[in-house]
C-alpha cells in the first residue's frame, strides 16, 4: 500500500510518499504526479521518502522522472530512505536533504 498526501504551503508542494512504491502503487504515484504537474506552476517540489519502506525498479523509474523534471528536493532520514534517495538524486542533480529534522 502507498500513502500519497500533499502538502502545499505558499511557495512550497511536498509530496509524502509512505509505504510501497511497486506494483499498482507506482501507477497511482505517476498519476497523482501528472494531475498535480499541471498546476505545481513555480513552486518549490519537495518529495518526502521517510516512510517510504520499499520501492522496486518501476517505482525508482517514476521517481527520477519527477526529481529530474520537478528539480525536487528528496528527504530521508533511515538508511533505506537515504539510500533510495541517493539512488533517485544519483541520475540528476538534485538537492538531498537528510535528518529527522527535515521530516
Amino acid at each position: 500500500m502507498l500513502r500519497i498526501t500533499l502538502d502545499e504551503t505558499g511557495d512550497q508542494l511536498t509530496i509524502r510518499l509512505e509505504g510501497r512504491i511497486a506494483g499498482p502503487w507506482v501507477q497511482e504515484l505517476r498519476r497523482v504526479w501528472a494531475e498535480v504537474a499541471a498546476h505545481t506552476g513555480t513552486k518549490l517540489l519537495t518529495l518526502d521518502l521517510c516512510s517510504v519502506t520499499y520501492a522496486d525498479q518501476d517505482g525508482k523509474r517514476v521517481l527520477r522522472e519527477i526529481s529530474s523534471q520537478a528539480g525536487a528536493k528528496l528527504i530521508a532520514d533511515t538508511p533505506w530512505t537515504r539510500y533510495l534517495a541517493e539512488e533517485v538524486a544519483s541520475h540528476n542533480s538534485n538537492c538531498l536533504q537528510e535528518g529527522p529534522e527535515s521530516c
